[in-house]
């Protein structure tokens, strides 16, 4: 069955929709690295800045906050007034983990290169 036919099949514009809004969400940018990051444990907000190359401080504050807010990401504040703050993956942002690892290997097998370039001669 063909993803369209499979969208159709339900025939119920409430999961069209759901779909539609999430996939602009987890394209968002930095949303999808975020997540990404996540999905080998939690981490603390100077591990993310480190690893995740180009994103501003108010951008990762930001796409945190709205993960946080959705259910994907949760904020774990110690009772210690030590303020290591970790941010992890909630069970439903852990089950994100085959959607990043399709598209993975979706990009390994097709590369992305042309879409990158595209990107950003559109904005040049």
């Amino acid at each position: 069955m063909r993803i369209n036919d499979e969208l159709n099949h339900t025939n119920n514009q409430s999961n069209c929709d759901s779909f539609h809004e999430m996939i602009e969400f987890i394209g968002k940018r930095w949303t999808g690295v975020i997540v990404y990051r996540l999905l080998d444990g939690p981490k603390r907000y100077h591990e993310l800045v480190a690893e995740i190359e180009g994103i501003s401080d108010r951008l990762l504050i930001e796409r945190l906050r709205e993960l946080e807010i959705h259910g994907i990401v949760s904020k774990n504040v110690p009772d210690v007034p030590s303020r290591k703050v970790e941010y992890e993956l909630t069970k439903v942002g852990k089950e994100l983990e085959a959607v990043i690892v399709s598209v993975l290997k979706w990009v390994q097998a097709n590369g992305c290169l042309e879409i990158v370039k595209n990107k950003n001669s559109d904005t040049l």
